[in-house]
């Protein structure tokens, strides 16, 4: 008697096609940062140089996605709030980030849209929450 195995439920890592489209999404995020004016306070924020983090974002939203966790095993103790705690964050500079991601979610086109849907919104809410609130 053959017995029927449930398959493994797709990541959301799986569900958009692993680390490629993350880094798609990464580049276009910097991109925005880098050449669109509406992004100016929050480019203002960063090093000149942002080759370190369009190498470390991917990684990190890997993890995060449900994929591989190199970027926790290379930051250990590190968490997204500890790390961005001595910038002074603020609604406006949060509201930027959360748009600039959101932007560069929806130009990547990922080819799972309710994931890549999932991921705006709660990367939006995770980047708000970093500003004080009133």
């Amino acid at each position: 008697m053959a017995t029927q195995t449930e398959a493994p439920a797709l990541t959301p890592y799986d569900r958009i096609g692993g680390i490629e489209p993350l880094r798609r999404v990464t580049e276009r995020f910097y991109d925005l940062m880098e050449t669109d004016p509406a992004y100016a306070e929050l480019r203002a924020m960063h090093a000149p140089d942002l080759t370190p983090m369009r190498a470390s974002l991917p990684s990190f939203l890997a993890g995060w996605c449900g994929g591989p966790r190199d970027w926790w095993v290379a930051n250990p103790d590190k968490c997204m709030m500890s790390m961005h705690k001595p910038f002074a964050i603020d609604k406006q500079t949060a509201g930027q980030w959360a748009e600039a991601m959101e932007r560069a979610i929806a130009d990547a086109d990922l080819p799972d849209a309710e994931i890549a849907a999932a991921m705006s919104d709660v990367l939006g809410q995770m980047a708000r929450g970093m500003a004080p609130k009133d």
